[in-house]
């Protein structure tokens, strides 16, 4: 028995090692890059891994090249509403659709699973039409605005609520609670590990979202840190070493996030049962 335990542990951890190093190595390759000369990105005999002379000139030439300053802004504050318009809306219509009943609950929640299956690239024209009109082209609210509903996250935050008894509903509408008091002080604060998960999702899809910024925000001083990356590819001449510095450089906000929020993260992704 301890035989077939222990041969069953050296797999788990085999494969999580595996997986791990699969995870690690394209972020050291990134780092290793960014200090290589171009030259050695295009060497192949002798391959070089580590640099053979550090560069750190490519750290000036990039803040140089980009106004990071503007970028983390834009960034970060799309992603800030983002957070906050899709928890708002996503907890609002899951409470609707978990313990309301009103006609047409099941076909409208059909309508927002059947959305959840259509490849977001077929919304662009049609949100790309409704911002043009609004005159949001080129603002942090234009980038905003696909997120404004989520779709997941409706689905997300009715499971949430479905999960929660019934008793906890009835003794506040003995207490005196009407709908919004019960939603807001009863119901809300016991899926706030669902509205953490959720708004890691959105932080995270919001932060790699590349064609709606480059589509929405074609003037530089309103793109994000994705698409400004995007726009450093040469039509002739690629410079990996500083488009893996601007990486490297970009990459920091994220994983500032993480270390701040990272009991959260896990208890998030774990509450969910999701995946990213």
């Amino acid at each position: 028995m301890n035989m077939k335990k222990t041969v069953s542990n050296f797999i788990m951890y085999f494969v999580l090692i595996v997986v791990s190093v699969t995870m690690i190595v394209p972020f050291l390759w990134m780092f290793l890059t960014a200090f290589k000369t171009v030259s050695e990105t295009m060497q192949v005999d002798p391959f070089v891994i580590v640099p053979k002379v550090w560069q750190v000139q490519n750290f000036s030439n990039v803040i140089k090249a980009m106004d990071f300053v503007r970028l983390y802004a834009n960034t970060i504050g799309m992603i800030v509403l983002r957070i906050l318009f899709a928890v708002l809306t996503a907890s609002l219509s899951g409470y609707a659709f978990a313990r309301l009943n009103f006609k047409g609950k099941n076909v409208m929640f059909g309508l927002v699973l059947f959305q959840m299956m259509i490849p977001v690239q077929i919304f662009i024209i049609p949100q790309y039409v409704m911002v043009s009109n609004l005159h949001l082209t080129n603002s942090i609210m234009g980038l905003v605005f696909p997120g404004i509903v989520s779709a997941f996250g409706t689905f997300l935050l009715r499971q949430a609520f479905m999960q929660l008894p019934k008793d906890l509903e009835e003794a506040a509408r003995l207490d005196g609670c009407n709908i919004p008091q019960t939603f807001m002080y009863i119901m809300a604060p016991l899926t706030r590990s669902a509205m953490v998960a959720l708004g890691i999702f959105t932080a995270v899809f919001a932060y790699k979202d590349l064609m709606w910024p480059m589509i929405v925000c074609p003037d530089n001083r309103a793109t994000t840190l994705a698409s400004a990356l995007a726009k450093m590819n040469g039509q002739y001449q690629q410079k990996y070493p500083e488009l893996m510095m601007a990486a490297l450089i970009s990459c920091v906000p994220m994983i500032i996030l993480y270390i701040i929020f990272q009991k959260q993260f896990i208890e998030g992704i774990a509450t969910s049962g999701g995946k990213l």
